[in-house]
């Protein structure tokens, strides 16, 4: 048998959801599955190259979002930039890089601020050096423009943004 009598198979999340019209989705759905999996498998790994062995990744995410442009955000920022709804596992993750001295926080007035430490912008500094030797370098060998993956970011955030709207239809059921 050669690749010319190899039927083509929809590579999909779950045959039952592909059934009918708009199969395409799961396609989309399977491809966002193993993506976020080996996107997170890769953040772990990466902060482990940077020296910190410790980090989950949603704590990973956390801790550059709030080192991101050197600004002080609270909690609801951090939740709200992250599209992250349940502010509690936010929340705790600040209180471990909090602990885990990466982080520091001001009270002013009722709200919390947080900002990285020294320590936690060295992190995220050595995290960059990881990521520019091991994914940069590796990500030059795809044949894309800077603006054809520009277009896919741009599409991912409007199909997050079809899926908030979906599970606030849902949950309206």
């Amino acid at each position: 048998m050669n690749e010319h009598d190899i039927p083509k198979r929809r590579i999909v999340s779950s045959r039952h959801l592909a059934d009918g019209t708009n199969w395409e989705s799961s396609e989309i759905e399977y491809g966002m599955i193993i993506a976020y999996n080996a996107f997170s498998r890769w953040m772990t790994r990466c902060m482990s190259a940077a020296g910190n062995t410790d980090l989950t990744p949603l704590e990973i995410l956390v801790l550059h979002n709030t080192n991101h442009r050197g600004r002080d955000k609270r909690l609801t920022d951090i939740c709200f930039l992250l599209n992250i709804e349940d502010t509690h596992t936010v929340n705790y993750a600040l209180r471990k890089l909090m602990k885990m001295e990466l982080l520091v926080s001001e009270k002013r007035g009722k709200e919390v601020f947080y900002s990285a430490s020294p320590a936690g912008e060295k992190l995220c500094e050595a995290y960059r050096e990881v990521r520019d030797r091991c994914f940069l370098d590796g990500l030059s060998r795809l044949d894309m423009t800077g603006e054809e993956m520009r277009e896919i970011a741009a599409s991912m955030r409007a199909l997050s943004g079809q899926y908030d709207q979906a599970s606030r239809a849902a949950a309206s059921l």
